[in-house]
């Protein structure tokens, strides 16, 4: 399974130990609909993307925009059910994560992330 990390100059740090990725029309499409939530250390990777919903959803979620370099280039923190986060145009791919992942987390724009298998 795949795992997120974020670089800095101390190193690497473990975000994300399950990291589901939908790269497929459908899988894009169906995102988190249908899920009661994500567990802790659970994310969803879709690419591409540069925008979401979550319509019909059932929980709430943060959302970190990435560039193809997976440099953060938006955050959308604490997405409700039926709302709407972007297009933002530097994007081009989105991960999407339990509501407060990313103050948790102290994630910023600017920041880098990686993805190893």
């Amino acid at each position: 399974m795949p795992r997120l990390y974020k670089t800095s100059n101390s190193g690497a740090e473990l975000l994300v130990d399950h990291l589901m990725v939908a790269e497929s029309f459908w899988e894009r499409g169906k995102g988190l609909l249908g899920r009661k939530g994500l567990a802790a250390g659970e994310a969803l990777w879709i690419n591409p993307c540069n925008n979401i919903h979550t319509f019909f959803m059932k929980f709430a979620i943060d959302c970190i925009f990435v560039d193809s370099k997976m440099e953060i280039k938006n955050i959308a923190k604490n997405v409700v059910p039926f709302r709407i986060a972007g297009p933002y145009w530097r994007a081009s791919s989105v991960i999407e994560t339990p509501s407060g992942f990313v103050d948790a987390k102290n994630l910023k724009v600017g920041d880098h992330l990686y993805v190893v298998n």
